[in-house]
């Protein structure tokens, strides 16, 4: 008895905030474990990529950005929201009534969701512009560590400053990204 990927919908399970990544290896084990794959198409938690600067260095993290929420498209018939919801972490589905049934997303949400998915994964480097013309900053890498300068101009597609420094009493203009600087 195998579906067509159309007669899937998407739910949202509610979890443990912070477990999204574990409860999905747990749901997806247990699926697989009682053969039940035909029923759920794909298991996805929500994250969006981040730029954080630890100790001078960039780092890229993926941090979930609907915490406690994990969308599953699925058919859910029989046994599967029981079995789903008896996985350790899962509160239960969103938007089922006292042990009513779990109610689907429409699909404009689904779109939505799913497309701000995509959009993250290719933005992955698009940091805003916190900086501003006039503004004093401090030099974090680079040559010029530890260097105060102000910005003079700000360059978006390039993700660079220039920055005025001085350098043995005299400014200097420095081009530097967006990762080599902090406020003051």
């Amino acid at each position: 008895m195998t579906e067509t990927k159309s007669s899937k919908k998407w739910y949202v399970i509610r979890s443990v905030s912070g477990k999204e990544n574990k409860i999905k290896e747990y749901i997806e084990s247990e699926i697989s474990r009682l053969n039940l794959q035909d029923y759920i198409e794909q298991i996805l938690v929500p994250t969006e990529k981040v730029i954080q600067i630890r100790n001078g260095k960039k780092v890229n993290k993926e941090r979930v950005f609907i915490p406690g929420y994990i969308m599953v498209q699925a058919s859910l018939v029989g046994e599967i929201p029981h079995i789903i919801k008896s996985v350790n972490g899962v509160i239960g589905f969103l938007g089922e009534t006292k042990g009513g049934d779990p109610v689907p997303l429409r699909q404009s949400e689904v779109n939505r969701l799913l497309g701000k998915v995509d959009e993250l994964s290719v933005q992955d480097e698009n940091v805003n512009i916190p900086y501003t013309i006039g503004e004093t900053i401090k030099v974090i890498d680079g040559p010029f560590n530890g260097f105060n300068g102000t910005v003079e101009k700000i360059n978006e597609e390039k993700r660079k400053l220039e920055v005025m420094v001085k350098i043995f009493g005299r400014k200097t203009p420095l081009e530097l990204s967006y990762m080599q600087v902090e406020k003051v």
